[in-house]
């Protein structure tokens, strides 16, 4: 096994992570339950801040996946959800750009 730049040694890779291939790197959970999924893990899986993602136990394994659709709204469509309608004023995005660019 060849170890994963930035790894300590303990924490090593065989082959990168492809579709067909496995990576084992070992890493420790915190006091809180929460362990860090290694860079390149995580580049490779797709799992960017925010991604949510779901634990299976399987046998005694446990497996963690990509949600594919969210369980909930992220943060920027609740608020998209909350201010849609709430406009005041009746002027058309052109009027709007218009004034906002000081050609009124």
């Amino acid at each position: 096994m060849e170890a994963v730049k930035g790894l300590p040694a303990r924490a090593s890779a065989g082959n990168t992570l492809t579709s067909k291939s496995k990576m084992r790197l070992d890493m420790r959970i915190t006091s809180k339950g929460q362990v860090t999924i290694p860079q390149e893990i995580r580049e490779k899986a797709g799992l960017l801040p925010g991604t949510e993602v779901e634990f299976e136990l399987d046998a005694g394994m446990v497996h963690i996946r990509k949600v594919e659709q969210p369980i909930a709204p992220g943060r920027g469509a609740r608020i998209v959800a909350r201010l849609a309608g709430s406009a005041t004023v009746k002027m058309t995005t052109d009027e709007i750009m218009a004034l906002m660019r000081g050609e009124r």
